[in-house]
């Protein structure tokens, strides 16, 4: 592959694995505006993200062996063109039901990008290449949430909602194009793959018996999905309270996804020191305390809009050093189904940040507090799910000193 090939591969997988962040993030300044054009509420309209993370919870665990079974282009092109199509059921949607199936529809059409660029990095480079094409799409996938609720603010504001998603569909048809002619064709179909539900189901369910993959997962999944608490009521707080526009919000949202991606970069430097287990501890102690206050703050009225901000870029860059730690020690015991583990992993991280941004919607009462109060219950949760796991090893062991010594 010459180097020039090789640019325009790894871009387009990078453009894959963009679809769906772009499509969580890119309309998230239009939720005022989708309530008022809706006539709904932004509750209702907070749901339709959560059908959408629903959606690649569940798309996710069906993917996985499509792509083996079928080969990496035949699933990855249906899945673009229901993805295309639904994006335009959305641009065209009258009332916030519709819009709510199609996010759902949208993110199972989506989420196929996502998991076959990750397998076809392992399909058409060569070991030596496999770790940079990887880190490059990481490097995508992290500023894709810096760029896409600015580009969707200015959308909004200089023409309305439903152009965000037919930018989308357009977007996506250009990368199903490019998909189509320049990427490579990975892993041939392999036949002897089942997809029969049982047989997939006793694999996660071999993958689940593992106590360390569990204990993490569950880490990965509570702690992880403080982010999409912050994402599902920041456009309301920010916007609807705060009173920012479009583009302020965009920028907001760009600062707050850097202190994010700062953090991760901040530990590799880290773990030439202390363990992912003391870093995850760390780190989901003092967003638990910064948590608290950012709860004591919103319901004492403490906090302007910068100083909201300021508190809020302390908190969220505890997700950049928990996030990576709790996936390496998720994925740690699998030499063999490391795929099913990772798709589980992903799955169930998806569903959580469903959950959490379905509780802000339901208790949203015009006020901060629900974003705020689940964000720091989501930290809380995962440092007590550490700290029991903790202690019971810490109790078995014990036994086990006490049994030996009898």
């Amino acid at each position: 592959m010459s180097k020039k090939q090789y640019t325009l591969v790894v871009l387009i997988l990078g453009a894959l694995s963009t679809i769906s962040p772009f499509s969580i993030d890119m309309y998230l300044p239009g939720f005022p505006a989708i309530a008022r054009n809706l006539d709904t509420t932004i509750a209702n309209v907070q749901l339709s993200l959560t059908s959408y993370l629903v959606g690649i919870a569940v798309g996710q665990l069906f993917y996985g062996p499509l792509l083996d079974r079928y080969g990496r282009k035949k699933p990855l092109y249906v899945g673009l063109v229901i993805y295309i199509i639904a994006s335009l059921g959305c641009a065209m949607s009258t009332s916030v039901e519709n819009l709510i199936l199609m996010r759902f529809l949208q993110a199972i059409g989506g989420c196929a990008g996502m998991v076959a660029a990750q397998a076809m990095v392992r399909d058409i480079f060569p070991v030596t290449k496999t770790a940079q094409a990887m880190a490059m799409l990481m490097l995508v996938i992290a500023i894709s949430p810096m760029i896409a609720p600015t580009v969707g603010g200015y959308v909004t504001a200089h023409y309305d909602w439903h152009m965000v998603f037919t930018i989308l569909a357009s977007i996506t048809a250009l990368i199903l194009i490019a998909s189509f002619f320049y990427l490579p064709d990975g892993a041939q179909p392999d036949t002897e793959v089942s997809l029969r539900p049982i047989q997939v189901v006793k694999k996660y369910i071999e993958v689940s018996k593992n106590r360390q993959f569990l204990v993490y997962m569950l880490i990965g999944a509570i702690a992880g999905a403080t982010p999409f608490a912050y994402i599902s009521g920041s456009a309301d707080v920010f916007m609807n309270i705060y009173g920012v526009s479009e583009q302020q919000y965009g920028w907001i949202f760009a600062l707050l996804a850097s202190s994010m991606i700062g953090s991760t970069q901040l530990n590799h430097i880290l773990l030439k020191k202390y363990t992912n287990q003391q870093i995850i501890k760390v780190a989901l102690t003092y967003q638990t305390i910064v948590g608290f206050f950012l709860i004591l703050g919103v319901w004492n009225d403490w906090f302007n809009v910068y100083t909201l901000v300021m508190a809020m870029f302390v908190f969220l860059s505890g997700h950049g050093l928990c996030n990576p730690n709790a996936a390496a020690l998720t994925l740690a015991p699998f030499s063999r189904n490391a795929g099913s583990a990772a798709a589980l992993m992903g799955s169930s991280r998806m569903a959580m940040g469903g959950v959490v941004s379905a509780a802000v919607s339901i208790f949203h009462n015009g006020t901060a507090n629900p974003m705020v109060i689940m964000m720091t219950f989501c930290a809380l949760g995962g440092l007590l799910t550490l700290v029991i796991d903790t202690s019971k090893r810490k109790a078995a062991r014990k036994r086990d000193l006490e049994m030996s010594n009898c």
